[in-house]
């Protein structure tokens, strides 16, 4: 149905409790990218908190490709939310077995832009999520403020920082490359989430000859960088050029980041010579 005629209960627990999961997709020439880690990341975040699947695998693949097919469009996301569902009162518990809600919509937009070719600049801001962030819930209160806060200093994104380390940037996962060429991105526990863009990142290793490794950095680290990065499925990689109002690198698109961007965009279908011309350039 057309987006302006969708009603949710406003008893619904995604809307009083932020109890729900969700989670984004990127399409690129009509097909799902990364499909299956985004499923498997689903399933694993409705066990986690309580949420009865509704679907199996092949099931969710058919709502999605019924949307791309329903609204004709070749390039943008599939935004999906699964909540507790709606009852008859505000029950912080809730009943004993949720029926959950299902709502997901197409959102047709281009996915290589300026962005990825010119990059994106980011300030530092402490952490204050909850400490399940490996869950992808709708619990993005604190990460819609930090967005706020980085728009507010001139910044697109922001830098989480807990306990003196980075933990992620304000909704992808964040990388640096250090001036050896050495790829550093957080390991995968609780305090960050385990992005499917950051697994299809892990997985040209081979193919690009990168070193990659997870553990944690901190501020300062991110800063002496030759390069940084985030990754999701709405940004892909994104190339960070500053943070906190200094330059990383020379302040461009480094090397490393724009291989990474080529073999990331070649893997998903795109001819990079018409969409990414800059990714083909010599630095």
């Amino acid at each position: 149905m057309p987006l302006g005629e969708a009603h949710i209960s406003p008893l619904d627990r995604g809307f009083l409790f932020a109890h729900a999961a969700y989670e984004v997709t990127a399409v690129y020439g009509g097909r799902l990218v990364d499909m299956d880690g985004h499923i498997a990341r689903l399933i694993q975040t409705l066990d986690g908190i309580a949420i009865p699947n509704p679907y199996g695998p092949a099931g969710w693949e058919a709502l999605h490709t019924q949307l791309i097919v329903r609204n004709q469009f070749t390039e943008g996301l599939v935004y999906l939310e699964v909540t507790a569902g709606a009852y008859d009162a505000r029950d912080f518990a809730g009943p004993e077995t949720f029926v959950p809600t299902v709502f997901a919509y197409a959102d047709a937009k281009p996915l290589i832009g300026a962005p990825a070719r010119d990059g994106i600049k980011a300030v530092f801001l402490n952490d204050t999520r909850w400490k399940r962030r490996d869950m992808k819930t709708t619990q993005l209160l604190s990460q819609g403020l930090a967005y706020r806060a980085a728009r507010a200093q001139g910044a697109e994104t922001a830098f989480m920082v807990e306990d003196g380390f980075v933990t992620e940037a304000a909704s992808a996962n964040a990388w640096i490359v250090t001036k050896s060429g050495e790829i550093i991105t957080r390991d995968l526990s609780p305090a960050i989430l385990p992005g499917i863009t950051r697994a299809g990142v892990m997985a040209l290793r081979g193919k690009g000859g990168f070193t990659i490794t997870e553990r944690a950095f901190t501020p300062e680290e991110a800063l002496m960088a030759a390069e940084a990065f985030t990754t999701s499925a709405g940004a892909m990689v994104a190339p960070v050029t500053h943070i906190d109002g200094q330059s990383i690198g020379n302040g461009k698109p480094g090397p490393v980041t724009r291989r990474i961007q080529r073999f990331y965009y070649e893997a998903m279908g795109a001819d990079v010579s018409s969409a990414a011309p800059w990714t083909l350039e010599r630095a």
